[in-house]
């Protein structure tokens, strides 16, 4: 079970939480009026979700491939969302 602060007092403990994620892989959950609003993880924790958001992003446009229908150029997206 994580560990939980309030914000003030995740702030004033802030270096210490940041050494823990790093050294004992310890979460940290930091809530406002008892709602959770962020975590403090071990950086492999957030490069595991990362890669898990990119098999599922994969996943997705590869079943978006398989839809019958015009295909829009990629290009054409971009210069469309100006990016």
């Amino acid at each position: 079970m994580p560990k939980r602060y309030t914000t003030s007092t995740a702030r004033a403990h802030f270096a210490d939480i940041v050494s823990r994620a790093e050294y004992a892989g310890e979460r940290t959950v930091v809530h406002r009026r008892n709602k959770p609003v962020a975590v403090v993880v071990p950086i492999e924790d957030l490069e595991l979700l990362e890669r898990f958001e990119d098999e599922l992003d994969l996943r997705d446009a590869l079943e978006a491939m398989k839809e019958p229908g015009p295909r829009i150029p990629w290009e054409q997206i971009k210069k469309e969302l100006k990016l």
